[in-house]
């Protein structure tokens, strides 16, 4: 039957608009980066569609026209890979989903990410793969990036302290399980300040790079080297004894002094000193063995430099060391049986003297009865490794806080070691999920100390926390030894001025000298400051003139286990309270207020 030129014009016109219809779904396709694949199983035919020049090259003789040949693009390693998952798929064992490399059309390595599905005729035969290729090498990059970071120091390459220690462990639970000696060695360049200051920091830089090359050539394949942070490097050093731990040392000394790095033109000469604990005789935990090996280096350093000293135990020692472990054991009761709580001390504001914070101090109820204050077990289970279990306790109980008063801020004072502990964070980041409201009445808090011991490491913890919506303060400010390019590095939001620089401060001209210059430079950052340990009207109301924001101390009040916002009346002139594992001092209690 012919056709009238009516329904001719309509056939053209609807060839016309279902052409424009393809191209606009391509250059939408395109425009995705992605690229849509027909693979016929059975002729092995291939379709490409989409933004192919990224993947395959420009032009058409570039691309892949037969399952076969793509097959041929794919990188060796990863053939095994897409098979797997093909034939998975086909199965019905799951859906076909992958990445995989590519040889691009330039010659470069492409990550691919393939996702499809298989369609299968009437007689159950797979006929045809219908899929997508997505371009994420750039993706590939940034994760390799991260996974690099958390496990390596930026500048030498070699362990960070975090995978150190996760190597110690490894080595020491073969030397428990084989019953083999190994060792562990701290090495810490000398007058590394005296040469930051002579030189810049881009010249101490180079040489801790030229000392972690100078470790890599003097050890063994087998010997683990990490940064411990600042100038200090950790080695572990498996299989081998006291004697010969201490034969390791001396050839790394010699090998750092016996030959002077060039610096901008200049011969620098640079030594080191060292110090060892040989496990499991000594420690048999990786924060004990570590903790060791830093006191003895800084007996090493009093030595004179330039000499090593391994870690001894005199009986008084081992004494002190068995108490420690008793200590250790009450407090493993005690988070059993949930006999640790908060004391809440209050902080006011200095100009208007009301109730802004309670700083929740850590207490212990022993199974007589007694009340035990945090300074007489937190130095311990520091050494014995317990305190990621004690902060993740404080955590529970900050939160539990946080959720049934709702008027009340908390921050939680960590250990410099939870501040490395990435299940902490995670733990955090699983309470504060979706509570934005939580978050933004907690505070977490970390000493000065803790905080530059690895101030890289400390700078993505304090990242990571106010991210999830929380403050971070700095607690014991000025014990430690932070400077104004570090304050800068870490974005806290409070810093806490140790009580030591308080007490006494109206007859004491160095430490009024001192608060002008913290409060100096926390106006320059926008930093809120808090006074510690504040025990007569005097020194209040100096703090006060001077700028001081927050006071603390017992001339304000006690620390209470029932503070008043516990009962049913809230205190809602009370929004905020801190948590310190500082046991605080016995100040004088004011006599009005």
């Amino acid at each position: 039957m012919r056709r009238s030129p009516d329904q001719e014009e309509g056939q053209i016109e609807g060839q016309i608009e279902g052409s424009l219809e393809l191209l606009r779904f391509q250059a939408a396709i395109e425009a995705s980066g992605d690229v849509l694949y027909d693979w016929n199983l059975t002729t092995d035919e291939l379709t490409l569609l989409g933004a192919t020049a990224p993947l395959f090259g420009r032009g058409t003789a570039s691309l892949p026209d037969r399952g076969e040949d793509l097959n041929a693009r794919i990188s060796p390693e990863d053939v095994p890979v897409r098979m797997r998952a093909l034939s998975e798929h086909i199965s019905g064992r799951g859906p076909f989903d992958c990445e995989y490399r590519v040889c691009a059309g330039n010659g470069e390595p492409q990550w691919i990410h393939d996702r499809g599905a298989v369609e299968i005729s009437p007689s159950g035969r797979p006929e045809r793969l219908i899929g997508v290729l997505r371009l994420i090498t750039q993706r590939k990059q940034h994760e390799a990036q991260l996974e690099y970071q958390a496990n390596f120091d930026e500048l030498t390459g070699h362990f960070n302290k975090v995978r150190l220690r996760e190597a110690l462990d490894q080595a020491l639970a073969q030397s428990l399980r084989y019953e083999q000696n190994g060792a562990f060695l701290v090495i810490g360049l000398d007058q590394m300040g005296m040469i930051n200051t002579a030189y810049g920091y881009e010249a101490g830089d180079a040489i801790l790079f030229e000392v972690s090359r100078r470790l890599d050539q003097c050890l063994r394949e087998t010997d683990v080297i990490g940064r411990l942070g600042g100038d200090r490097f950790g080695v572990v050093v498996s299989c081998c004894n006291q004697a010969q731990a201490q034969i390791t040392a001396e050839r790394i000394l010699l090998a750092v002094r016996q030959t002077p790095i060039e610096i901008g033109g200049k011969q620098v000469h640079v030594t080191a000193s060292a110090s060892l604990v040989v496990f499991p005789s000594q420690s048999k935990t990786s924060f004990d063995v570590m903790t060791k090996a830093e006191g003895a280096l800084f007996q090493a350093k009093l030595a004179g430099r330039d000499c090593i000293q391994g870690y001894e135990m005199s009986e008084e020692q081992r004494l002190g060391f068995q108490t420690n472990m008793d200590i250790g054991e009450q407090v493993k009761l005690a988070l059993k049986e949930k006999r640790l709580c908060f004391a809440y001390q209050p902080i006011v504001d200095a100009a208007s003297e009301e109730v802004r914070l309670y700083e929740c101090l850590m207490r212990m109820h022993a199974p007589d009865g007694e009340l035990i204050t945090a300074n007489r077990f937190v130095p311990v289970i520091e050494q014995l490794g317990l305190m990621r279990a004690v902060d993740r306790y404080a955590l529970e109980l900050a939160i539990e806080d946080l959720k049934r008063y709702a008027d009340v801020r908390l921050a939680v004072n960590i250990s410099g070691l939870t501040a490395a502990d990435r299940s902490w964070l995670r733990a955090l980041s699983a309470h504060l999920k979706d509570r934005r409201d939580l978050a933004e009445r907690l505070v977490i808090e970390i000493t000065e100390t803790a905080a530059m011991y690895d101030i890289e490491e400390t700078a993505h913890f304090v990242t990571a926390v106010r991210d999830l919506g929380c403050q971070v303060a700095v607690d014991d400010f000025g014990a430690g030894y932070t400077t104004f390019r570090h304050l800068k590095s870490l974005t806290v939001d409070l810093v806490k001025i140790d009580g030591s620089f308080v007490k006494g401060i109206c007859n004491s001209t160095e430490n009024q000298l001192f608060i002008r210059n913290l409060l100096s430079l926390a106006k320059t950052f926008g930093l809120e400051t808090v006074a510690e340990c504040v025990e007569n009207e005097d020194e209040a109301a100096y703090l006060a003139k001077e700028g001081v924001e927050l006071l603390q101390g017992w001339f304000f009040g006690k620390p209470s286990l029932e503070p008043a916002w516990k009962g049913e009346a809230q205190d809602t002139s009370a929004p905020a309270a801190t948590a310190d594992w500082s046991a605080g001092q016995d100040q004088p209690q004011r006599a009005a207020n």
